[in-house]
């Protein structure tokens, strides 16, 4: 019974069934579309999203924001496509695109957790930086003509029409999600985002867990720069434009509450197969994927809504709650229920 509880609780299993549902929806207007290698692509094709989910996905659980992850995705690219470009070994590529993404996550947590400064401001400042320095960096040119055993990389299947990068994505997440759950560091995220005052009474380091977040925020958004590189083939100025906004849908769809301490990255990693998936069920139903930021910015407004009238709603309870522990019901109601009885 205590299990079925809490997988009934699950924020991520609203959106594994809203998952299921949309699948089944436009399998029945197109069934090409539930055919096996139509599915895995779905799955294969969110690589990208959900190693930005999952690295926003630290930062939203602490309460805080991150519009600045799709430009460090680019200059994440950059640097490393550079690199390979130009002759130097796959792990120099890897470890100098950690790299600049674990700068840009330092620098972010610093300005927010040292400096108070709002994220959304920050980031946003953040965003115009580091968008700017790839064009600097590659001065308004594509990064073309990477090695062809990089870009094959995108394409080499595990099983059936699994791909590798997805096997080795989801491993991940899974080794991401044990470590948020089951470790006690792991839970100071959420425990900071839950209740910030409260976790530095119990001696929880929020400053530094906060700067965590961001450094891990942008190490993951290092990986999906790698993971865009080998997928795309060549790397623009304008590479990951517009991708924070997914990513952040793909977190709010996977039950993470805005506000902080709640969801977890398992449903992050679902909400991005969803949101990496808009493009192509919108081919299946016969519209044009002119459509896909629209219905992303209709996805996260209505979510979002939802989720701040819930979280309303349960404050209010909670309080009304803690007044009758404390004073007994309002007049009206002890009435009511004399009446009742």
């Amino acid at each position: 019974m205590t299990l079925l509880k809490k997988i009934g609780k699950a924020r991520e299993l609203s959106s594994l069934c809203f998952l299921i549902l949309l699948f089944g929806f436009v399998g029945m207007v197109n069934r090409d579309f539930l055919a096996p290698t139509s599915l895995l692509n779905c799955f294969n094709d969110s690589v990208v999203f959900t190693m930005l989910a999952v690295g926003i996905a630290f930062v939203i659980l602490t309460g805080e924001i991150d519009v600045s992850i799709g430009a460090t995705l680019g200059l994440c690219a950059a640097v490393s496509s550079t690199i390979l470009r130009d002759g130097g070994s796959w792990i120099a590529a890897v470890l100098a695109g950690m790299l600049v993404g674990a700068a840009v996550g330092l620098f972010n947590g610093f300005g927010i957790a040292w400096l108070g400064i709002p994220s959304l401001i920050f980031t946003l400042g953040t965003n115009g930086l580091v968008r700017g320095l790839v064009y600097v960096y590659t001065g308004g040119a594509w990064i073309e003509n990477l090695p062809p055993g990089f870009t094959r990389m995108a394409n080499v299947r595990l099983a059936g029409d699994l791909t590798i990068f997805y096997a080795v994505v989801l491993l991940l997440v899974i080794a991401a999600h044990v470590v948020l759950t089951r470790t006690r560091r792991g839970k100071y995220f959420i425990t900071v985002g839950d209740n910030p005052a409260g976790a530095t009474l119990v001696g929880i380091p929020t400053a530094r867990t906060k700067i965590i977040a961001y450094v891990l925020c942008g190490l993951f958004a290092a990986v999906a720069g790698i993971l865009y590189s080998a997928r795309i083939g060549f790397i623009t100025p304008t590479a990951g434009n517009g991708y924070e906004m997914k990513a952040i849908a793909a977190c709010v769809l996977g039950g993470i509450s805005l506000s902080g301490g709640l969801g977890s990255l398992i449903g992050a990693s679902i909400g991005a197969v969803i949101m990496s998936s808009i493009s192509r069920i919108l081919v299946f139903l016969g519209f044009s994927s002119d459509y896909d930021n629209t219905i992303t910015g209709i996805l996260l407004i209505v979510i979002v809504v939802i989720d701040a009238v819930a979280q309303n709603r349960a404050a209010v309870k909670t309080r009304r709650a803690r007044l009758d522990s404390r004073f007994g019901p309002p007049p009206e109601e002890s009435v009511e229920r004399s009446a009742a009885s």
